[in-house]
């Protein structure tokens, strides 16, 4: 039998939930933020907040960026990339490449 270390916790709206770790994200009120529709609702919410953290929230801005540069993000892994470089190619767009960087 696994023995849970999960503590319950509530966020500022009220939410309960239980953590294992020290991540202080409410599912909840992560879910409500996830954007419907769009190349970011694609993501995982690590990713997705990886590159709003970054300001990065539209494909012309994701593709100043090398694949490398965003790899490099924390939240962001390689199950990523294949999703974003379909949402680039969609709009006729694509990473920098590796030899240009970062703006």
């Amino acid at each position: 039998m696994t023995v849970s270390n999960k503590t319950l916790r509530v966020c500022e709206k009220g939410h309960r939930y239980y953590k294992s770790s020290d991540c202080p994200t409410c599912p909840v009120c992560e879910q409500d933020r996830k954007p419907k529709s769009g190349f970011l609702s694609q993501l995982s919410n690590p990713a997705r907040r990886a590159l709003e953290h970054e300001g990065i929230a539209t494909l012309q801005k994701l593709s100043e960026y090398t694949e490398r540069d965003i790899l490099r993000l924390h939240g962001i892994g390689p199950s990523s990339m294949p999703k974003l470089r379909e949402a680039l190619q969609s709009q006729g767009l694509s990473f920098q490449s590796a030899n240009k960087g970062t703006p």
